[in-house]
């Protein structure tokens, strides 16, 4: 990646950061809801054991109605919980968004405890971001947990990214070896990416 490209992410995260705070909390439950409701309905969904979801900030698409779809259908939730020394995120089970919470940052919760789940058994990981292209590509916040997450060998699972509408962009500075999201939902319907995806019997 150029220097160029690298100077450019600051000025495309706060024109990211600008579009969320313009939307209202009625707009972002809305959205939130046609999004749970499109992902639920996919194939990949139906065939996944486990899904990793985030534990969603103000600003960003509401998970919870999604984690509970989850669970009525006899799925296992997992969520990050961040390990600051090393620098990167561990898969850990919950069985509720109320109980065994804790904040670590404005609006960011993380799990108190919980039990490590082996990255291969992820079937589905629902991924947030600032902002993605309809190509798969995303910015997120400039600490790389996901990219180093999503990059580890042994997570094989699909990869699904979440935004609203408004948090598509035409294109993103991207590196050689970056690879692209399986699948994108927003609240205006699924854009299949990458092979791993299921293709929809027609």
């Amino acid at each position: 990646m150029s220097d160029d490209n690298v100077d450019k992410k600051p000025a495309i995260r706060q024109d990211l950061r600008r579009r969320l705070d313009a939307m209202t909390d009625i707009e972002r439950q809305a959205k939130s809801l046609a999004i749970t409701s499109l992902i639920v309905a996919t194939p990949e969904f139906a065939a996944a054991r486990v899904v990793m979801l985030y534990l969603s900030t103000p600003t960003e698409v509401d998970t919870a109605p999604l984690a509970l779809r989850c669970w009525q259908s006899g799925k296992m939730v997992v969520v990050p919980k961040v390990s600051w020394d090393q620098r990167r995120m561990l898969p850990v089970e919950i069985t509720s968004l109320q109980t065994q919470m804790k904040l670590v940052g404005p609006g960011v919760r993380e799990p108190v405890s919980g039990q490590p789940i082996p990255l291969n058994l992820i079937d589905l990981a629902i991924v947030p971001g600032l902002g993605f292209t309809t190509e798969g590509h995303r910015i997120g916040r400039g600490m790389g947990f996901y990219d180093r997450f999503l990059a580890q060998s042994d997570f094989i699972g699909i990869t699904c990214g979440v935004a609203f509408e408004e948090q598509i962009v035409p294109a993103l500075p991207t590196l050689d070896h970056d690879i692209p999201l399986s699948m994108l939902c927003t609240d205006r319907g699924i854009r299949r990416i990458a092979s791993n995806s299921i293709p929809l019997q027609r």
